[in-house]
């Protein structure tokens, strides 16, 4: 563990605010320091952005964000905490620089939003569960954004697999949800074996053991455009219906495809290394020295 992680500081109660004498002047200090390189005086990079080209970076941080959490790396988690702060308060100055709106319109918003979708908290209303609070939380919602549809104010931006679960989640909310949630794997065995069917001939996925030792067959590529369409629409329907199984037992689906290529990653370049220190490269091992290394590796994380 490092010595950030070790080290800890006197916390406060859950829920203290920051340091009213201090919290102003810091932020105040830090708006100060975005708006100057906006300037004219300011850095040329920073004044030719525009919300469209700041998007990326946005997105990026976001992400870091997401990995230093994961490391559990408390120096790394308030550094990107950081830069994602410079990403809404930089927008929020591109904004005022076009004259749209400012960042005060936006602490505003939200701070009268958290009120607003918080009764139980800021005014009379009561809950008795979590399943309460949502319930409060999408009636201020519908009250406040007048949609038409019950899909309206998803982002289109989100990663498909958390989109699908979100959709989902909504339908379920209006009543439109399998009864058990243990039907979704009979669906889930409808979908496999439609997929089957544009895949194989006969519609039967041979029975194959997932060996390293197999002979290897070469991938054929699908020439006809209409049956790779098939083949990609029956694939959304697998990872649809694997999206609305973790949704049912409240898993986060975009969550545990991240964690799982991080495990992947992580044991994959344990092999590198392993092969790195015989002199080799991955290029250089069999398919069975790969495998005995990567199991060794998840052996070793595992311990």
């Amino acid at each position: 563990m490092s010595d950030h992680q070790q080290a800890s500081r006197p916390s406060a109660p859950p829920g203290t605010p920051p340091d009213p004498a201090r919290m102003p002047q810091v932020f105040q200090r830090f708006c100060e320091v975005v708006a100057k390189l906006r300037s004219p005086e300011g850095c040329p990079w920073d004044r030719q952005q525009t919300l469209e080209t700041i998007k990326p970076y946005t997105l990026e941080e976001c992400y870091e964000l997401l990995e230093a959490i994961d490391a559990g790396d408390d120096q790394a988690i308030c550094e990107e905490l950081g830069d994602l702060l410079l990403q809404v308060v930089l927008d929020a100055q591109i904004a005022a620089d076009e004259g749209r709106f400012d960042l005060i319109e936006v602490v505003e918003g939200i701070t009268q939003k958290m009120i607003e979708r918080h009764p139980h908290v800021f005014a009379s209303a009561t809950v008795d569960s979590v399943s309460d609070v949502r319930s409060h939380w999408e009636s201020a919602k519908a009250r406040e954004k007048q949609r038409e549809s019950i899909f309206d104010g998803l982002p289109k931006a989100l990663p498909q697999l958390s989109r699908s679960a979100r959709i989902q989640k909504r339908a379920a909310a209006v009543g439109y949800d399998f009864p058990q949630r243990a039907m979704l794997f009979d669906k889930l065995r409808e979908e496999l074996d439609e997929l089957a069917r544009e895949l194989f001939e006969d519609g039967n996925v041979p029975h194959v053991a997932a060996t390293v030792d197999a002979a290897r067959s070469p991938d054929e590529p699908v020439e006809d455009r209409e049956r790779l369409a098939r083949i990609e629409g029956e694939i959304g329907d697998v990872l649809f219906v694997i999206a609305n199984i973790a949704r049912r037992w409240g898993v986060n689906p975009e969550e545990a495809l991240r964690r799982s290529n991080r495990k992947f990653e992580e044991r994959f370049r344990y092999v590198e290394r392993r092969l790195a220190s015989e002199g080799r490269t991955v290029r250089e091992a069999s398919l069975r020295e790969m495998e005995d290394l990567y199991q060794e590796g998840k052996r070793l994380a595992r311990s």
